[in-house]
């Protein structure tokens, strides 16, 4: 089993939750998160002052899958989220050794099934 954890712009939420949708993904977890890459922020102005962001907000989603599953949820990910350009974000992919569902006791590929 693995866990994948996407962080990209909240913008490409939308197309990503849609393109999970098509590829049968049963549940997701979705958090706002805030943080920078190589970009490093950004510098904006507001009544004539300028100020430096330096937290960039973000969409972060992780979704438990099976090992067989793990390509093709990357892939629309990666297909759905991708802009072009910098601070399109980044896509981790880790195992997991046990899930657990916790109101029937279900556990690993049972328990991140529909």
């Amino acid at each position: 089993m693995k866990l994948i954890t996407a962080i990209f712009k909240p913008s490409r939420l939308d197309a990503v939750m849609d393109a999970l949708r098509d590829a049968d993904v049963s549940g997701l977890t979705v958090t706002e998160v805030r943080g920078y890459g190589r970009q490093q922020g950004k510098t904006e102005v507001y009544r004539g002052a300028e100020y430096e962001i330096r937290l960039l907000p973000k969409v972060k989603i992780e979704v438990a899958c099976t090992e067989t599953e793990t390509d093709k949820i990357v892939d629309a990910i990666t297909k759905s989220a991708n802009t072009g350009t910098i601070g399109d974000g980044k896509i981790f992919v880790t195992p997991m050794d046990t899930v657990v569902r916790i109101r029937t006791g279900e556990r690993d590929g049972q328990a991140i099934s529909g």
